[in-house]
């Protein structure tokens, strides 16, 4: 009986082992299956939404969708390349709606959106980064024909993209409108007491959701589609994070958006979580290292901002801009994120940018 009680316990024991085993490396193999992000739905493929824009293709085979707006490129006396923000899109262009016909003619404006990689049309790109999408901006612009110089407007995600352009080609600028750029919080130049501040100033989730983003961009997918702990506010489309003047704006328009479908049909992943990873990794340049681009006063850079932005705040962006002194900064009273979408603020953004009113 003592040989048999033995042999049971040993066999036992193996059991539990055995189990203990098979659990801890099935959970790791859940673990690992439930951060890996699907494969991208590439538009034109077959799990994939049907081409229907105009695309060029890059230096490395993918392609990029734009759409066009104003007078004909070859008539242009100006010609702009809007940059669009995060979870937006080509589509979102202020200019068809809120820049007037009048000003289009009569300053001969010529506009081109893009769908910047991994968003509506344009393939994605998993070797995305700052200097990256500057260079796709340099070749949609060769692609079109827009000439040696053309000016470059970013709003919000599409601002920082537009930093990266003052970086990487700036020699192709002719001005630049930087609209309630994002700021990278990890960018090494930026005081830590205001940062800390401004950083404190956003709701928890958010806080998370870049920390994730900087820190753990592997986790990126998972932390942004788990059910345990509040995503981020702007992917959840909260309305938390709008101001009075935005709720205003966004009540004109029917708190509607349109082409939140189109933006994001290639996956989540490759459009909004990629975007974060690329935003808020650790660049490779700071802004506030940037020299003058135009020190020949041959153009200019503008970098317009609401001081009741609740997706920047103001404070540290006042801060970048006081460190640059060749920025036209301009501070708008009562205004939050949605700057261009405000009746007659995309004409005098333009009007600033171009001719200097």
């Amino acid at each position: 009986m003592g040989h048999a009680n033995i042999y049971i316990y040993r066999s036992f024991g193996d059991f539990l082992k055995t189990t203990l085993l098979v659990l801890f490396v099935g959970t790791l193999a859940w673990a690992y299956q439930s951060i890996q992000p699907p494969p991208p739905k590439t538009v034109g493929s077959p799990d994939g939404a049907a081409v229907t824009a105009p695309r060029i293709t890059l230096r490395d085979g993918r392609h990029l969708a734009y759409k066009e707006h104003g007078v004909h490129r070859d008539e242009a006396k100006f010609k702009i390349i809007y940059i669009h923000g995060f979870d937006s899109s080509m589509l979102d262009s202020p200019f068809p709606f809120f820049l007037s016909p009048a000003l289009v003619e009569e300053l001969r404006i010529y506009t081109v959106s893009f769908d910047r990689p991994g968003y509506g049309e344009s393939d994605p790109d998993p070797n995305r980064s700052p200097r990256s999408i500057a260079l796709d901006v340099e070749e949609l612009a060769d692609g079109l024909g827009l000439g040696p110089n053309f000016y470059v407007f970013g709003l919000s995600m599409g601002g920082e993209i537009t930093w990266a352009c003052l970086k990487y080609i700036p020699h192709r600028l002719a001005g630049a409108a930087l609209v309630a750029p994002a700021i990278n919080y990890w960018w090494r130049n930026l005081p830590g007491d205001i940062t800390r501040e401004a950083f404190s100033l956003m709701y928890p989730a958010d806080q998370w959701s870049l920390r994730v983003a900087h820190y753990a961009p592997w986790l990126t997918y998972w932390w942004n589609t788990q059910k345990w702990f509040p995503i981020s506010n702007v992917i959840a489309g909260n309305p938390i994070i709008f101001s009075r003047q935005d709720m205003e704006v966004l009540s004109k328009l029917g708190f509607v958006s349109p082409n939140r479908g189109y933006t994001r049909q290639q996956g989540e992943y490759e459009s909004l979580h990629r975007d974060l990873n690329v935003g808020f990794s650790s660049w490779e340049f700071d802004p506030l290292d940037l020299k003058d681009p135009f020190p020949n006063k041959n153009g200019s850079v503008h970098l317009w901002h609401g001081d009741e932005d609740r997706f920047v705040p103001v404070k540290l962006q006042s801060y970048i801009a006081s460190k640059l002194p060749w920025i036209r900064y301009h501070v708008i009273s009562g205004s939050g994120h949605l700057l261009p979408l405000v009746e007659g603020m995309t004409d005098k953004i333009i009007k600033s940018l171009l001719v200097g009113e």
